[in-house]
């Protein structure tokens, strides 16, 4: 009873409204401390990972990088393009946009084939990542010259433009989420509590835990820089296990209270929540944290920002579990055993107060098959989530491309325009080699020889003046490519350039170091890099899900157990995520437009946060059953009890979970898509087969030995401290 689960409950308890206003300080400091210090966002150069990393570094080093670009097309209205209007327009746009600070170069006007468009391109000055902030200003002198022209119409996209629709895009998204799981998850709680007030516990504290977690994330990006999703983490993190956290809680206090019969006080009864149920939530969020720290292993800028917001708003949610939690349900106790007080004095019969919870008929049906024949229920269960692991035999992984954006996004319809009229321009490999400066001139004459070789090739589509650094150490190369940046043909191309065509030309001039950049490029080396990082990754995973339980039962079993009922349950989420997304049977039914692929962040995103969140309900259910063990109760016994009695929690934690998720697939973005729906998806299997029909089976066959090497003492029960009785 003097953990520091209890001592912290105790305190807060003790002192409520101390301990509540100490926590609305904690959350001003924290959004104040963020505000103050700002967020640091990730540059270009953090982005950088295999051979386009290197050759983009090469690239910059020599100050020979691409910079970001807007291509304006102007076009008649109608009918055939005045050209000399289209002329005067692009003169006119050239003058207004070489004016602005924002803009680096405008290169001369270029028509499409057919002659119906006429195209100016301007390249923005600074970070690639910085691009976007400052197309406003471009936007702007494209809708004057457009206002001085109405007969025309002119279209502005590229780069910068995207991503700002993108960001928007994003943003609008959000709020529909919000809108979505708020409501919903006030109403699963008002069900579970039967009281508005007790519904909105949960709902409050994390808001307010998502609210100091935003704050803190703004000041750790200054350790580790924001790569423009943390917030998004938060909010989806955030609420889920904030509102899971708290709810355990409640149940826990609830239980007890009915328990006791109005013979312990409220302070007791927080203690007695704090002392099972709060131990099991400062577990579990431990185990959260280190399986999602596991993510700084991938060496990528976005897995390290998912992993920063991640373990922030769990570490805060276990923080508001221990300090204003109790406080929370001592004031409400309080003034529950005032209102009980002031109707005994009016000679009031006192309210029926509920029965601690056993699980209910429904669950004692639910489980009566692991109960009756357990192994008979743990291989069909077993079976059944292999069945949907078979899919993952055809799991392809690609990097979503520009190509893969809604079409609602206004600039994105542009670029499907641009790509159309001049397909010349819709995929460019960038090569960068780096030489001895006494190697220029072999470095030109190499690529040189690579250009010839390329206009050769029917894949390639023109190349570039060869650009050369002032010290000429460095030199550059554009090659065009007439296909989509997904398209075969565009892999194919870079295939070609560095396999054979490089290797050929400049791999023959001594001490040269080259590489290519470019989207596809991009889109090659990113998936690969996550592919080799992944074995670390998942081995690192496992390793700490073992032993966290292990430090939290002190058995072996269980924790083996652990590893391999959340591998089962992650696989097969993502085999049923294979089954959906990379067909075309859901697209109108989910809303989107089936790539063939799966996102290369999903799948490590994907067992990182469910390890940490299956951990959850695990600690949960086996605290309830150990406890039962301890007290006496044979292991059999004590797991039909343990599953029955925490089911109800488990289930409502996990339809708060999965509405969290479920609204993230109404997102625009294919890959927050993906993630949220199998999330979700990964959520119900571990709530309703995992932890239902797999983990009672497993644990009834195992019977003791679920406990090896050392089965729980039993000890007698702690005799509550006088300060803990209601001596009334």
């Amino acid at each position: 009873m003097r953990t520091l689960t209890v001592r912290m409950a105790r305190s807060s308890a003790r002192h409520p409204w101390r301990a509540l206003l100490g926590w609305l300080l904690f959350v001003a400091l924290c959004l104040g401390a963020g505000s103050a210090v700002g967020t640091n966002s990730a540059k270009t150069a953090d982005y950088r990972v295999g051979e386009a990393g290197r050759a983009e570094a090469m690239a910059a080093e020599g100050h020979l990088e691409r910079l970001s670009a807007e291509q304006v097309l102007i076009s008649a209205r109608s009918g055939a393009l005045d050209e000399r209007a289209a002329a005067s327009a692009a003169t006119d746009l050239t003058a207004r946009m070489k004016r602005l600070p924002e803009v680096a170069d405008v290169a001369a006007p270029v028509r499409s084939s057919d002659g119906r468009v006429l195209m100016v391109e301007v390249s923005v000055k600074g970070e690639e990542r910085d691009a976007k902030d400052k197309v406003d200003a471009l936007v702007a002198q494209t809708e004057a010259v457009q206002k001085d022209h109405p007969e025309l119409l002119l279209e502005e996209t590229g780069s910068p433009s995207i991503s700002k629709g993108v960001d928007q895009q994003r943003g609008d998204d959000l709020a529909l989420s919000e809108k979505i799981t708020l409501p919903v998850t006030l109403v699963t709680l008002l069900v579970v509590f039967g009281s508005l007030t007790m519904a909105a516990v949960p709902l409050l504290l994390a808001l307010s835990s998502i609210a100091a977690a935003v704050g803190l994330a703004m000041v750790a990006s200054h350790l580790s820089p924001d790569a423009g999703v943390g917030t998004n983490v938060i909010l989806m993190i955030g609420l889920a296990v904030g509102v899971d956290y708290t709810l355990f809680y409640l149940k826990r206090e609830r239980e007890e209270r009915a328990r006791s019969g109005g013979r312990l006080s409220s302070e007791a009864l927080v203690e007695l929540a704090a002392a099972t149920s709060g131990h099991a939530v400062v577990v579990s969020g431990l185990a959260v944290v280190a399986s999602t720290a596991t993510l700084y292993l991938a060496s990528d800028v976005i897995f390290s920002s998912l992993a920063t917001g991640t373990v922030v708003v769990v570490l805060v949610a276990v923080a508001s579990s221990l300090t204003a939690l109790p406080a929370l349900l001592t004031v409400l106790g309080r003034r529950a055993e005032r209102r009980a007080r002031r109707r005994a004095e009016r000679g009031k019969p006192a309210r029926r107060t509920r029965k601690p919870e056993d699980g209910g008929r429904f669950w004692t049906a639910l489980l009566r098959p692991a109960a009756r024949h357990p192994l008979a229920t743990l291989c069909a269960s077993v079976l059944a989530l292999l069945a949907l692991v078979l899919p993952l035999s055809g799991l392809n992984i690609t990097e979503m491309s520009r190509d893969t954006h809604s079409r609602e996004i206004p600039a994105m319809r542009v670029y499907d325009r641009l790509n159309a009229a001049f397909p010349e321009h819709r995929v460019t490999h960038q090569v960068v080699v780096r030489a001895d400066a006494s190697r220029a001139a072999e470095v030109t004459a190499a690529l040189r020889e690579l250009a010839e070789r390329a206009d050769a090739d029917p894949l390639f589509a023109g190349a570039s003046r060869i650009r050369t650094s002032a010290d000429h150490r460095f030199s550059t190369l554009e090659l065009r490519v007439s296909y989509l940046g997904d398209s075969p043909q565009a892999y194919d191309s870079l295939d070609h350039l560095r396999d054979d065509y490089l290797p050929a030309t400049v791999g023959r001039v001594a001490g040269a170091e080259y590489g290519v950049t470019g989207d596809v490029a991009r889109y090659t080396d990113y998936p690969a890099h996550q592919n080799s990082k992944l074995p670390l990754v998942l081995g690192a995973l496992l390793l700490v899900t073992f032993l966290m339980t292990l430090y939290a039962f002190r058995s072996v079993v269980l924790g083996l157990i652990g590893v391999v009922l959340n591998l089962l349950s992650a696989a097969a989420a993502l085999g049923l995520l294979v089954l959906v997304f990379q067909h075309t049977w859901a697209e109108g039914l989910l809303d989107f437009h089936s790539t063939g692929s799966i996102g290369s962040r999903v799948p490590l995103f994907l067992f990182v946060i469910l390890f940490g969140l299956s951990m959850d309900y695990q600690v949960f259910v086996v605290s309830r059953i150990r406890e039962a063990v301890l007290a006496g109760t044979p292991t059999r016994q004590a797991v039909l009890d343990g599953v029955r009695r925490s089911a109800s929690v488990v289930t409502s934690a996990a339809v708060v979970m999965t509405t969290v998720f479920v609204s993230f697939v109404f997102l625009h973005i294919i890959e927050m898509k993906q993630i949220g729906f199998v999330l979700a998806a990964a959520v119900l299997l571990d709530a309703f087969v995992v932890r239902v029909l797999i983990l009672p089976s497993a644990l009834l066959l195992l019977g003791e030995r679920t406990w090896w090497p050392v089965r729980p003492a039993q000890r007698p029960e702690p005799a509550p401290e006088n300060t803990l009785v209601d001596v009334r």
